[in-house]
């Protein structure tokens, strides 16, 4: 929990693209700023150096650290201002009491500020992060958009080829972000123009891409498909335009996702946990950069129970009166780094460690999700021990008897 004993002002801002709405309150509650600024260097440091002459030591709280949060952030690190973030679940939940109901920027920085002088334990703090991991942040971020992106497009292709040939999606759908399906795509979009174009030149369009399975893929998969169907539904004409689209932007991506792995892996390697990250089997370069962004060394948790709960791995009770419904999967926590430990649970189950713990979950009757996730669990217990203690992932022997 974040010391507020010695803070003389809490500013709440409301971060905002053109402007913020920022509102300071003493440790009694009675305000001490109240006004709306422009999202510009010298007005922020103007805010900051009069709040500090007057009250001394400036807590200021955000409820978005990110994005259009930062540059405000960067501001009041370099004044020595403390900085802590309030979560939005949270702040949601604390305005509710408010006796304004209506959602205003004033109401929203007011319940920052208050927040954190009444309720400094709902405050998460914030540390200026170095280059490494904010290059990291941004990169891994946009990587994320990509991989959200080509889903979103892949789904949509799939979406066409299914209106209007289903038998042709059958084929190509589950293969649909290959390169060598991407490339007949983009260069036949329509079952007609795939036929028109006949095998050879087919085989020798995708040959490059899939050298071992060009001529099994078009002869017998998608001549065989195209015969399944002689209906011409309405609108192919026009599918023949856009899956072209469609299939050229999904082949740029495995190319930019590639360029920003390498340069994730070189930022991973250079970083001083990077060995303490990756020596846990499971961690890769996504996996481990995205724990070294949202973990950090640690030290921003109390204890492995913190970071269990802010990963949404703490298991959540159901219960009502005398009646125990069981324990749930929570719903809440940081979903990114979710994954990232719940994917990073699948290769260790090669070794005998966990292996051994992942069956005595199935023989409890859990399903293969909840023994992931539970070893999941587990593992942010080692890993918060290695990294508080700076040592590397040390297997255990399986137990006997």
């Amino acid at each position: 929990m974040i010391d507020t004993s010695d803070i003389g002002a809490f500013l709440g801002l409301d971060v905002g693209k053109g402007e913020h709405h920022a509102t300071a309150v003493t440790p009694t509650g009675k305000k001490a700023f109240d006004k709306r600024l422009p999202n510009r260097e010298p007005k922020l440091r103007e805010l900051f150096t009069k709040l500090q002459a007057k009250h001394s030591t400036v807590l200021v709280v955000v409820d978005q650290p990110a994005s259009i949060g930062a540059p405000p952030i960067a501001v009041a690190h370099d004044m020595g201002c403390q900085v802590a973030h309030l979560p939005g679940l949270t702040m949601r939940r604390i305005a509710d009491l408010c006796p304004v109901e209506a959602k205003t920027d004033a109401r929203d920085a007011f319940v920052s500020a208050d927040a954190a002088r009444s309720m400094p334990h709902t405050l998460r703090s914030m540390d200026l992060g170095d280059e490494t991991v904010a290059e990291l942040e941004m990169i891994v971020g946009f990587d994320d958009d990509l991989a959200s992106e080509a889903t979103r497009t892949s789904n949509r292709l799939r979406g066409l080829l299914t209106q209007i040939h289903p038998h042709l999606e059958r084929v190509l759908g589950p293969r649909i972000q290959h390169a060598a399906v991407l490339r007949l795509l983009d260069q036949f979009g329509s079952p007609a123009l795939i036929r028109e174009a006949g095998r050879r030149q087919l085989v020798s369009l995708i040959r490059p891409k899939a050298p071992r399975t060009a001529e099994r893929m078009v002869v017998e998969d998608i001549f065989t498909t195209l015969d399944e169907q002689t209906v011409v539904v309405p609108g192919t004409d026009a599918a023949a335009l856009v899956v072209p689209s469609l299939a050229s932007s999904l082949q740029a991506v495995p190319d930019q996702r590639k360029l920003l792995a390498t340069r994730t892996e070189e930022l991973l390697k250079a970083h001083p946990l990077s060995k303490v990250l990756t020596s846990m089997p499971g961690i890769g370069v996504r996996t481990g950069a995205r724990i070294l962004i949202d973990v950090g060394d640690g030290s921003r948790f109390p204890s492995t129970a913190h970071l269990a709960a802010n990963a949404g791995l703490a298991p959540a009770t159901r219960s009502t009166g005398s009646s125990i419904r069981g324990e749930q999967p929570s719903r809440r926590g940081n979903k990114q780094l979710k994954r990232a430990f719940f994917l990073s649970a699948f290769a260790p189950l090669a070794d005998p460690v966990p292996q051994a713990y992942y069956d005595k979950k199935i023989a409890q009757g859990k399903h293969h999700t909840q023994a992931l996730l539970c070893l999941a669990r587990r593992r942010v217990d080692v890993l918060f021990a290695m990294l508080r203690d700076g040592t590397f992932y040390d297997p255990q022997p399986t137990p006997t008897g």
